[in-house]
């Protein structure tokens, strides 16, 4: 399930550009309710962008705005409550390593869902029950 975190240089502090990805992982992971599945585990992956800064925009004018895109399949995070969860943790995440004075309004997350067999690995299509069982038996 990929993350793709774009930001603008300078943004992120060192540490962030190293330590966000992992950290919005394990945020995904804990809102999925699948800490210590290792088949789900295994699935969360994602880049760090990093882009000059006149390379990002918002309202139709140059603005440090950080954005995290989570896609996944649409039984992940399947609640509103599940999706407020991430979005809540990925916001906190990013303030952490964004250098001092970044605005939160300057943070957008965006989840976006496959459809049901629109999500693979490799040549392997998955469809919404076909993770489940495979996440279960990681599970058991």
């Amino acid at each position: 399930m990929p993350i793709t975190v774009t930001a603008p240089q300078g943004i992120l502090t060192s540490a962030g550009e190293r330590e966000i990805l992992p950290r919005l992982s394990a945020a995904l992971i804990e809102a999925s309710g699948a800490t210590g599945n290792s088949f789900f585990t295994a699935i969360v992956g994602g880049t760090v962008h990093i882009l000059p800064p006149h390379q990002i925009y918002a309202g139709g004018a140059n603005r440090p705005v950080v954005m995290v895109e989570l896609k996944l399949p649409d039984i992940g995070l399947a609640t509103v409550e599940a999706r407020n969860a991430f979005i809540t943790a990925a916001a906190a995440i990013v303030g952490e390593f964004c250098v001092p004075g970044h605005k939160p309004e300057n943070t957008w997350i965006n989840i976006v869902n496959a459809p049901d067999g629109g999500w693979g690995i490799g040549d392997r299509q998955y469809t919404g029950d076909a993770l489940i069982a495979a996440a279960s038996a990681a599970a058991a």
